[in-house]
């Protein structure tokens, strides 16, 4: 699926849109990028309009005809919502399911019940790995956030040492691990194999997660000493049922498609020979779209079914969970397209001829391009998106293993020192109740802290792939 839809592109960007040297696309490039941080800042505008007004105007700064923009930007917006479109929206459906059914506090309960004093920490950034899986992170955040201070206040813990572990298992899975959209984009954009990523991903993620979170939380709960809101502790969504599905099951279904995906990447290593029946088989079961779409079939049963859903509730379920990741598709889709222009206007080959000269490795130059956007634009899927397009020449060349790393690389960047311009950094400062300083010393750190060690664990890994 990834490296079709590449090449594809690849084989209708052989003639650039424009002729226009290094110097008029680098002025175009930072023009573009520039407009984008302005639209989304100064004017509040939606990414996704934001996005298509920024790609036809890097097209116009770079000299490139207006035809050829459009549909460079059309084509890319296109094949990014046909490869991850789908992924998304399954995740989605799992998620809700997850949520709605009670699956989620199962979970929590039950891990919370084996866990106190020391490891209620540790206890908590499983729980948010766990459930971060299938989840966007926002969503993950309103599921988490009620634990979070249910367990802060009756067990008197400081709500910054129940809480930085949350987030911090909730962002890494945001920015690392598949089926999330930016590594989804990114894995596309690069041509990497998904499995390969996803287990290389959580190689990163299991020291990354604990040094960001029960590590890091010991100095933000005495930086900030703060108690959890009452006001903010809402009802959890199991409260209203008369069951729920019981913890085996639901951790089942959750790492289902983690499993499934993860066998596919073994196999492909292991035998390496596309005639093999074994490996035709994992090739079609571990695929992405089966791997998710299995997720949901099988939630429908050990999720709803288990929690006593008619049939009517299960279609309303899937219903209610496709219709807020419409701006989730629209920025993906247009930060695909975004990609595609600078991608048709030669930006990567022009990466490519400056970083010969630079000798920056590419894993590096692939996190410090993330790093710049994440920090103008305050989107983490729109650093990743960008970037990926920005270095996917550099990954032509590169083994299965170092094309995952380049991904992995992108995503830790769009991670980096969330600040006043991204939406999550006020979510967590209204949740906790915090104010700005406050939500900088604590949220804003441990995202710093998660790219950071991300990156130096990936740069680690190069090292002995």
């Amino acid at each position: 699926m990834t490296s079709l839809s590449v090449e594809m592109l690849a084989a209708d960007a052989v003639e650039p849109i424009t002729s226009a040297g290094n110097a008029q696309l680098g002025i175009a490039v930072l023009a573009g990028i520039a407009l984008i941080v302005l639209l989304i800042t100064k004017f509040k505008m939606h990414a996704f309009l934001a996005l298509t007004i920024g790609s036809l105007a890097l097209g116009s700064f770079a000299g490139a005809n207006p035809a050829k923009t459009i549909t460079s930007f059309t084509t890319g917006l296109g094949s990014t919502v046909a490869s991850v479109g789908v992924l998304i929206a399954l995740g989605a459906i799992l998620g809700k399911l997850l949520a709605d059914s009670g699956g989620a506090d199962q979970i929590v309960d039950t891990i919370l019940a084996k866990a106190s004093g020391r490891a209620m920490p540790w206890a908590m950034v499983l729980i948010a790995s766990i459930i971060g899986l299938p989840l966007f992170f926002e969503v993950g955040i309103v599921l988490m956030i009620p634990v979070v201070l249910l367990v802060a206040k009756r067990g008197n813990y400081s709500l910054m040492r129940i809480g930085i572990p949350a987030l911090a298992g909730l962002s890494v899975m945001h920015g690392l691990i598949p089926p999330h959209p930016g590594p989804l984009v990114a894995i596309d954009a690069l041509g990497a194999n998904l499995g390969v990523t996803l287990a290389l991903g959580v190689l990163v993620a299991i020291p990354t997660v604990i040094i960001a979170g029960p590590v890091f939380s010991r100095y933000a709960a005495r930086w900030v000493d703060i108690e959890a809101p009452e006001k903010m502790i809402p009802q959890r969504p199991s409260e209203e049922l008369d069951r729920r599905p019981n913890f085996g099951a639901t951790l089942s279904t959750i790492l289902l498609p983690v499993v499934l995906m993860l066998v596919k990447a073994l196999v492909d290593i292991v035998v390496d020979d596309p005639e093999n029946q074994v490996q035709r088989v994992t090739d079609v079961v571990g695929s992405p779209l089966i791997a998710l779409l299995a997720a949901v079939i099988v939630g429908m049963f050990t999720l709803g079914r288990a929690a006593g859903f008619s049939k009517g509730r299960l279609s309303s379920t899937v219903e209610k969970s496709l219709a807020p990741i419409a701006g989730i598709l629209l920025i993906v889709g247009a930060g695909g397209g975004f990609k595609q222009t600078l991608i048709d206007a030669g930006v990567g080959q022009m990466i490519l001829d400056f970083s010969e000269n630079w000798s920056i490795p590419a894993l590096l130059l692939g996190w410090l391009i993330a790093v710049a956007i994440r920090l103008a634009t305050g989107s983490a899927t729109v650093a990743t998106i960008s970037a990926a397009g920005l270095v996917a020449p550099l990954a032509a060349d590169m083994s299965t293993s170092h094309a995952a790393l380049l991904v992995l690389a992108v995503g830790a960047g769009s991670l980096f020192f969330s600040h006043v311009n991204d939406a999550g950094f006020w979510l967590v400062k209204e949740y906790f109740g915090m104010d700005v300083p406050q939500t900088i010393k604590t949220w804003s750190v441990m995202e710093t802290i998660i790219s950071v060690f991300a990156l130096i664990f990936i740069l680690l890994l190069s090292l002995v792939l």
